[in-house]
C-alpha cells in the first residue's frame, strides 16, 4: 500500500539489511563528475553515476535520494557493528552507516530512473535478486577513493 500510494515505503534497518549513507558530492567526485554551473549535478550526471556505482559496487543495490543529494548502498545487516572503527573516520565526511533503530525510505522496485519532475528517490542500482547486497569492502573502498578524490586539489 505504501509503495502504491507514496512511491516509497519506510523500512526498518538492521534486520535484513543496513544502509550506508553517502553524500552525493563524494559519489559524484569519485565517479569523475564535476559540478555543473547550475549546481544540478544529479540532473546532469545521474545516468553516468548510476553506471559507475553498478560497476564499483559489483551490482549491489543503491538508492539515490536526489532531493537530499544522497546515496544509500544496501549492505549486510552486520556492517554497522563490524565496521564501527571506520565509521568514526567516515562521519567527518558525512558518511553514516545506518542499522538498528534507523529507517530508510525505499522506492518501488520499478523506480529505476531519475525523474527531474519529482526528484523522488529511485534505484540508482536496482536490486538484482532478493538478499543481494553490496559487499561491505566494496563500499569501504568507494568511500576511501571518494575521500581521496575530494582531498586532492584540482589541477
Amino acid at each position: 500500500m505504501w509503495w502504491r500510494d507514496h512511491g516509497t515505503a519506510l523500512l526498518p534497518l538492521g534486520g535484513l539489511f543496513s544502509a550506508v549513507r553517502i553524500p552525493g558530492y563524494l559519489v559524484h567526485a569519485v565517479a569523475g563528475c564535476h559540478r555543473t554551473e547550475s549546481g544540478d549535478e544529479f540532473l546532469a550526471h545521474s545516468e553516468h553515476v548510476d553506471e559507475f556505482l553498478e560497476q564499483a559496487l559489483g551490482g549491489g543495490p543503491v538508492i539515490c535520494d536526489p532531493s537530499h543529494r544522497r546515496y544509500y548502498s544496501l549492505v549486510p545487516a552486520s556492517m554497522p557493528e563490524t565496521w564501527s572503527r571506520a565509521q568514526d573516520d567516515w562521519r567527518v565526511i558525512d558518511v553514516d552507516c545506518l542499522g538498528r533503530g534507523s529507517h530508510l525510505d525505499v522506492p518501488k522496485v520499478d523506480a529505476v530512473d531519475f525523474n527531474p519532475a519529482t526528484w523522488s528517490s529511485y534505484w540508482s542500482v536496482p536490486m538484482s535478486s532478493p538478499g543481494a547486497l553490496c559487499a561491505a569492502l566494496d563500499v569501504a573502498r568507494l568511500i576511501a577513493a571518494a575521500r581521496h578524490q575530494v582531498a586532492e586539489p584540482e589541477a
